[in-house]
């Protein structure tokens, strides 16, 4: 926490300029630190600065240096309040609970106007008596131009401010400011706290205001009694970001200060905690060094999953629907966003395996195995908001096992069924002997390169199934040896306008591949497919925008995939229903086959535990990688992981999925991510003219996965039509969507881009200010070759290569554990794949 003397912002001057010089800060702890912060020393940093000001807007001749001042900037860090050792901090909160001056809603948009509202609350207290003080005086003493007439810089004189140590130097909490001041004839100290209808920009450092409290306290006090040992009591509060989200859902006062009792409860309860011995010994993301024994300890793993998931497993339905913190739209339009971005993969992805299989895995299956499945996770998971998925990898394998069946004259069903089965028996070996522990080998950049992958194979699939279209229809076909030209009536035909063509050809009873190859059906496509990853992100991108109602521009940004999808789904289903778009093929065949076992021979099966193996590692790997995406610590998840549990739920799911001849599935990238992004509340800061937002609270619930799987079991129904309106150009602008917003917060693509900008406009991120400019570039470059190494084995056209695919995942980790250290220095490889703060 950072005192400030004579500083601070927010002022405007007489000749309106804003002048702003906020450097009083609070050292933020993340996810609840913030008690432990407290019983420690803090470094005292004390700093004198002086700054000339020139009041005057056109200085004559005259007025060289008359119109400027001297202004002593004085800054220390403070002590966040212990309020579990330091009784003076109750004590403070007592006396405010007793007798409060709260401002809810505040509507005054100016720092002036804030505070002499604030100021004419406290007058008007009945519990108040001041009859020396004049609240107008006390007004200006806020500010540094107090009792001086000839001084026009209006700035804060004293204040108190959150900050955080970075790697990047000092981020400041711009939601919240604590305002100081010790006036001579007051009798006794009063705080006031006002929250803003919404979030001011009052300056540098101080951009998204939303708390305002003053403290006033008489000249003499006890030396626990004074101005800033009562700032400090409310600062340490207001320090917690998940505290200000809360106070954000208060109605009333009596709620206002129930959360600032809670609060305090909080962390005089945070030293308080017992650890449990050994909770963290099969985390994979504890700091405890990997050890050869943990992997003997069978059953470990599930044990203290359990054990950490279990007390929270009642409040993953009842959070956000029982209490008075309701979030039942946002839960709406996460469910609907969830059925949209999974139902509409299950179908591009089941059209995919219906053409590879030759009808055997299509889109009713695909679609009624994501509802078995999904449903299942969604219940039973230690990690609720992942969301599993048949994905690319698991078609292009499913296409690979079908080449092979062909190649050796095996039985498909069978021999998929007893691969799924080899899987999922080494997935929950996998999960017994806690070898998910083997995720503290992988760092954040191993992380970034298969996600980026991912993201990749989405645009990848867009753009082959688009080409195709265009290669399909967009040029004349030849008939006979001859042109569309040399056709008879083909020339008079091409001069009229399309429909007139349609009609002649139909009564010239021409072949219907000439009939559709038109080349109004690629185009229209086209635009279909970039219109509905331009409407998505725009409105994605919407809540960042200063149109409509904060309420109304969060709506839109959740339900931007289904707005866009329904849009150009109607667009090319209906607008242009004379231009007949390319549909994904529905079987009327039986949804539940048993695999018949016995046509595989001892052979088949012992083949098939080979593959088994392999695919097995490549649901490991994407399975616990989307884990420790989505449970990375700047989405401040509080109830914890479960590896071990998880990767055994995989495997039992995907024995039914074999056994019924349903596509395998696993934990999603970027879904599980984006599904924490909707069901995250955000609060955004300006630092150094960027504009970041920080995650504030998640609400970790079953509901909606839950309700969007079973939606999509119901979608059955909706086969052929109306699920057919949607064209595959809008499924491949789905794709686009999906890959575009997961490489939102991936470090290894800001990086890159640093390859195309100037110097001059690099953020102020951690790895720029640390690790020479070359080295960054080279780390680039080597991840680059990694990913153009998983891209050739995903992707390349040959069958059996894409099989070791899942082995050259795994040997990523050697690369960077034991290679890239021998390339650039292990203390810059540390700072690249540190959090970006």
């Amino acid at each position: 926490m950072c005192k400030e003397s004579k500083v601070p912002p927010s002022g405007m001057s007489k000749n309106g300029y804003f002048f702003q010089e906020m450097e009083q800060r609070e050292a933020e702890q993340e996810e609840g630190s913030e008690g432990r912060e407290e019983g420690q020393d803090s470094p005292i940093a004390c700093g004198d600065d002086i700054h000339l000001y020139d009041t005057q807007i056109s200085p004559g001749p005259d007025t060289d240096d008359s119109g400027c001042v001297l202004l002593n900037t004085s800054r220390r860090y403070v002590k966040l309040m212990n309020f579990e050792e330091e009784v003076r901090a109750h004590r403070d909160l007592d006396g405010f609970l007793a007798r409060a001056s709260i401002l809810l809603d505040e509507t005054a948009a100016s720092l002036d106007d804030v505070l002499k509202r604030m100021l004419h609350h406290v007058g008007q207290d009945s519990h108040v008596s001041e009859p020396a003080c004049n609240f107008e005086e006390v007004m200006s003493m806020l500010f540094t131009d107090a009792g001086a007439q000839e001084v026009n810089v209006h700035l804060l004189s004293e204040t108190i401010q959150g900050v955080t140590a970075t790697a990047t130097g000092v981020q400041y909490q711009q939601s919240w400011l604590c305002i100081l001041c010790n006036v001579k004839h007051l009798q006794r100290r009063h705080v006031c706290i006002s929250r803003l209808e919404r979030p001011q920009n009052w300056g540098e450092n101080c951009c998204e205001v939303r708390y305002v409290i003053l403290i006033l306290a008489p000249l003499k006090m006890k030396s626990t009694k004074t101005a800033m040992e009562l700032g400090r009591t409310f600062a340490t509060l207001f320090s917690d970001i998940s505290f200000r989200q809360k106070l954000l859902e208060t109605k009333t006062q009596e709620e206002f200060k129930e959360a600032l009792v809670f609060q305090r409860h909080q962390l005089t309860a945070t030293n308080q905690q017992p650890v449990a011995l050994g909770k963290e010994k099969t985390d994979p993301r504890s700091q405890k060094p990997l050890k050869c024994k943990d992997f003997f300890k069978a059953g470990r793993g599930y044990y203290e999953d359990w054990c950490r998931r279990l007390p929270f497993y009642p409040s993953d339905f009842t959070e956000g629907i029982v209490g008075s913190n309701k979030t039942l739209l946002k839960y709406m339009t996460t469910a609907i966003f969830l059925y949209i971005a999974i139902l509409l993969p299950a179908i591009a992805f089941g059209s995919l395996n219906d053409e590879s299989t030759r009808g055997e895995i299509d889109v009713r299956k695909t679609i009624i195995g994501q509802s078995i499945g999904g449903v299942i996770y969604s219940l039973f998971a230690g990690s609720p908001l992942v969301i599993p998925l048949t994905t690319a990898p698991l078609a292009i394998f499913i296409s690979v096992i079908r080449g092979i069946c062909d190649d050796y004259n095996l039985d498909f069903p069978a021999f998929y069924a007893c691969i799924g089965l080899w899987n999922c028996l080494f997935l929950i070996l996998g999960g017994i002997f806690n070898v998910s522990l083997l995720m503290k080998l992988f760092k954040r950049s191993t992380e970034e390169v298969i996600a980026l992958f991912i993201s990749i194979a989405f645009v990848v699939d867009a753009v082959k199934g688009t080409v195709k279209i265009f290669h399909r229809y967009y040029h004349a076909p030849t008939l006979e040896n001859r042109s569309l030209e040399e056709f008879p009536q083909g020339g008079d035909l091409l001069g009229g306008n399309r429909s007139e063509v349609v009609a002649g050809l139909a009564l010239n009873a021409l072949p219907e591949s000439f009939i559709q190859c038109t080349r109004e059906r690629p185009v229209l496509c086209l635009l279909l497919m970039l219109g509905t990853l331009w409407m998505g992100y725009t409105l994605y991108q919407f809540k960042r925008s200063p149109f409509l109602h904060a309420k109304v521009r969060e709506v839109l940004s959740d339900c931007a995939l289904p707005i866009s999808v329904l849009m150009f789904s109607f667009i090319g289903s209906y607008l242009f229903s004379d231009i007949e778009l390319p549909v994904f093929k529905v079987h009327d065949r039986p949804i539940f086959n048993v695999a018949p076992f016995e046509r595989l021979s001892p052979m088949n099966v012992v083949c098939a535990m080979g593959l088994g193996f392999l695919l097995a590692l490549l649901i490991f790997i994407d399975q616990n990688i989307v884990v420790s995406l989505t449970n990375a610590p700047e989405n401040r998840l509080l109830k914890g992981t479960a590896y071990h549990w998880d990767l055994m739920l995989s495997g039992l799911i995907n024995i039914l999925m074999s056994v019924l001849g349903l596509p395998w599935m696993h934990a999603a990238f970027p879904h599980s991510t984006l599904h924490v992004r909707q069901l995250a509340f955000v609060e955004q800061r300006v630092e150094g003219g960027h504009l970041y937002e920080t995650i504030v609270q998640v609400k970790e619930t079953r509901l909606t996965s839950l309700a969007a799987n079973i939606f999509i079991g119901v979608s059955v129904l909706l086969l052929p039509v109306p699920l057919q309106w949607i064209p595959k150009p809008v499924l491949y602008g789905l794709f686009l969507y999906i890959a575009l917003t997961s490489i939102d917060g991936n470090q290894m693509c800001d990086r890159m881009a640093l390859l195309l900008k100037e110097q001059t406009s690099y953020p102020p991120t951690h790895y720029i200010r640390k690790v020479p400019q070359r080295k960054i570039h080279y780390f680039t470059f080597l991840q680059m070759m990694q990913l153009l190494v998983l891209c050739t084995f995903g992707m390349y056209p040959i069958p059996y290569m894409k099989m070791i695919f899942p082995l050259v995942m795994i040997l990523l980790i050697p690369i960077r554990n034991n290679v890239l250290p021998h390339i650039i220095e292990a203390k810059y490889l540390d700072i690249m794949d540190a959090q970006h703060m």
